[in-house]
Parts: structure tokens; C-alpha cells; sequence
């Protein structure tokens, strides 16, 4: 077990993901507290669940929970750079269901309810499965207790 750990919290790269983690970390805390709560302008759990039912995600509340869980709480994991391969996997999954049931059809451009934001949020997600959480993150710490 320790051995899985230490593969998923190990990053050698540097400072540039924190550059990365800063903005998207803040942008899914955001949305996912939209979805959960109604911050922010958002619709709160209730609304949201019954708009993805509508797209025929069913059941929609669950899946609006889901969502915004994943957005959130992912969010708050990226942004402290804690488990972050696995987080940003998540968060990839939830922008490629979030393109392919919302924003393809509405073509590439965000005045339109296009899939551009979601896509840039894929690749940086992705990214981060890659990379790791870099030299700033707790992910680093759990990293050197298991050394």
C-alpha cells in the first residue's frame, strides 16, 4: 500500500504546476459550490439535479451531488495539492461527461454554451494526472513520511 501511495503522490515537476493548480483548483470549487449550495449565482443541488435530468442524466439530483462533489471537493484537493494524479482524474472524467452531454453540441465557443472552458480544464487536468502536484503541494509531504 505504501509503495501505491508514494507512485500517486510522487511529482517530480517543479513550480509551474502550482501556477496551474492556483486558478483551476479556485474555478472547480466555484462551479461545484454552484451545483451543491447556490453560491455564487448558482441554482443549488435541487435546480441542478432537475437540469441534468432534463439532459437525461438520471437520477439528477444524485448526479448534480456527484458533480458537485467532484468539482468542490476535487477543487480543494487541487488546489492544496493533495492527492492530485487522482483527483485530476476525476475532474477529467467529470469535464469529458460535462462536454459530451452539454457543450459539443453547441459547437466550440463559450458565448454560445460551447465546450471551450470545459475543454481547457480537461487539458489542464490532465496535465496534473500527469504531473503530479509539483514542489508545492502536501502531496510532497505525505510523499517524504513515506520515504
Amino acid at each position: 500500500m505504501k509503495v501505491l501511495i508514494k507512485r500517486i503522490t510522487h511529482s517530480t515537476a517543479g513550480f509551474s504546476t502550482f501556477a496551474l493548480r492556483l486558478p483551476v483548483g479556485i474555478i472547480f470549487m466555484a462551479h461545484g459550490a454552484q451545483k451543491l449550495f447556490g453560491w455564487f449565482g448558482g441554482y443549488g443541488l435541487e435546480a441542478t439535479g432537475q437540469w441534468m435530468a432534463s439532459l437525461g442524466i438520471e437520477p439528477g439530483v444524485l448526479m448534480a451531488f456527484m458533480a458537485g462533489s467532484a468539482e468542490f471537493f476535487g477543487g480543494l484537493f487541487i488546489l492544496l495539492g493533495l492527492l492530485t494524479r487522482l483527483t485530476a482524474v476525476v475532474l477529467a472524467f467529470t469535464m469529458i461527461i460535462a462536454i459530451t452531454s452539454e457543450h459539443f453540441s453547441n459547437g466550440l465557443f463559450m458565448a454560445n454554451n460551447g465546450y471551450e472552458f470545459a475543454l481547457a480544464l480537461l487539458a489542464i487536468t490532465v496535465s496534473l494526472a500527469i504531473s503530479g502536484s509539483g514542489k508545492v503541494g502536501i502531496d510532497n509531504v505525505i510523499t517524504a513520511k513515506l520515504a
